[in-house]
């Protein structure tokens, strides 16, 4: 049985947010801009960059304007927010 790893809001990617929003599963996300589900997957999780070839960038707007969305409010990168590094500096 595979458990499922609760993230929060916080951790999130503006994907996983969009999709969200759009009630869509990854699966039909991914079968809707003629990706596959596990692209959707890597993208949210930030293992791999989105990379999008001319018919899907299409196809998403398509998806977009039918939900009264623009192209132009999406984020620049898919994947969750980079984390905060805090460095102490020891000045001993």
């Amino acid at each position: 049985m595979k458990k499922k790893r609760q993230t929060s809001s916080e951790e999130k990617s503006p994907l996983k947010m969009l999709r969200d929003q759009l009630d869509l599963s990854q699966e039909e996300f991914a079968r809707l801009i003629g990706v596959s589900s596990k692209s959707v997957s890597n993208w949210e999780r930030g293992v791999t960059p989105a990379s999008l070839g001319i018919a899907q960038i299409k196809a998403l707007d398509r998806l977009l304007r039918s939900k009264g969305l623009s192209i132009q409010g999406l984020p620049d990168s898919f994947g969750p927010p980079k984390k905060a590094v805090i460095i102490e500096i020891n000045q001993n």
